[in-house]
């Protein structure tokens, strides 16, 4: 069915035309979704014709992926006139921490208590601490005190880890905590809400509902080509992790009435169905990658696990 084929052509189209998306970030996006999980890396030339499918040319591709080889993200290689670019340890991290928060359903179980981290004072430089803060908020935690981190399922274990990943263990207390009994802890535990900008990412994800809801009206009848199940799935990942990189993920009873985050995460993975095998067949293609999509599992999550509830 081309008539249908080429309306998805067009809501791309009008997709990036409307948004922007910044090349960088995009590429992160695409490194993390179709890239990282099958190889150690991708040869510049392949990058540039991957990301030339979803609007960003060959200069900014070549000024983003040096900025992020800056930023520690990547490391580059070069072979001859050639270049390969894969994930650094500290970018490997990263993608990892951002694809148990992406790709999993959040647990709503909650036993009513809260985990805290306290960083105490010390001569440590700056940089230092604002990773370690960029890391724990990555994970949901958010500042109430200075040096005082507050989450409610955040695990004990979890939050020791990047503590000691940063290099604070020996300056950091990581514990459970309830902040009172009944009427004064639910008081108290709506004050701690607070602290995170819920509005924001409410907006956010209901703007990615309003649009990728149209997306997978139009991918519904099964008609997507290799390409464009590419281009769909990277600009949908995009758009949602832009929601749901800033959701700390609180359970149910913490949330605000009607809150979009699962109804998002859900669609994800109606769209996920259609677009992940024909993508996979795209990039493997351009990218010239031997590996099955079964065979996505170097970044701790199998692709046939993701966006499952």
């Amino acid at each position: 069915m081309p008539g249908k084929s080429n309306e998805i052509g067009q809501w791309v189209k009008n997709y990036i035309k409307k948004h922007d998306p910044r090349s960088k970030s995009l590429i992160i996006t695409v490194f993390g979704d179709s890239i990282a999980p099958y190889s150690n890396g991708i040869w510049l030339g392949d990058l540039i014709s991957l990301m030339s499918e979803i609007g960003v040319n060959e200069r900014l591709v070549r000024t983003s992926a040096f900025r992020l080889t800056d930023e520690n993200w990547l490391s580059s290689e070069r072979q001859g006139r050639k270049s390969f670019y894969s994930l650094t340890n500290s970018g490997t991290k990263r993608f990892e921490a951002a694809y148990r928060h992406i790709y999993k359903s959040p647990s709503q179980n909650w036993d009513g208590k809260w985990t805290l981290v306290i960083i105490q004072r010390n001569n440590e430089s700056t940089p230092e601490r604002s990773e370690l803060r960029r890391d724990l908020e990555w994970d949901g935690f958010t500042l109430i005190a200075n040096g005082v981190f507050i989450h409610p399922t955040a695990t004990v274990e979890s939050a020791k880890k990047i503590v000691t990943q940063n290099g604070f263990e020996d300056l950091s207390i990581v514990f459970r905590v309830e902040t009172g009994e009944t009427d004064d802890k639910i008081q108290n535990d709506i004050k701690i809400r607070s602290n995170w900008n819920l509005e924001n990412v409410n907006s956010r994800y209901r703007n990615f509902i309003t649009e990728f809801s149209a997306a997978e009206k139009l991918i519904s009848q099964h008609n997507l080509t290799p390409r464009t199940a590419f281009q769909v799935q990277t600009l949908m990942i995009h758009s949602f992790r832009r929601a749901n990189l800033h959701d700390p993920q609180l359970p149910e009873s913490l949330l605000p009435r009607d809150w979009p985050g699962q109804k998002s995460f859900e669609l994800c993975g109606q769209i996920y169905e259609y677009t992940c095998r024909l993508s996979h067949e795209h990039v493997s293609e351009t990218a010239s990658f031997t590996s099955s999509i079964e065979s996505g599992t170097r970044l701790n999550i199998s692709v046939e696990d993701r966006f499952q509830s």
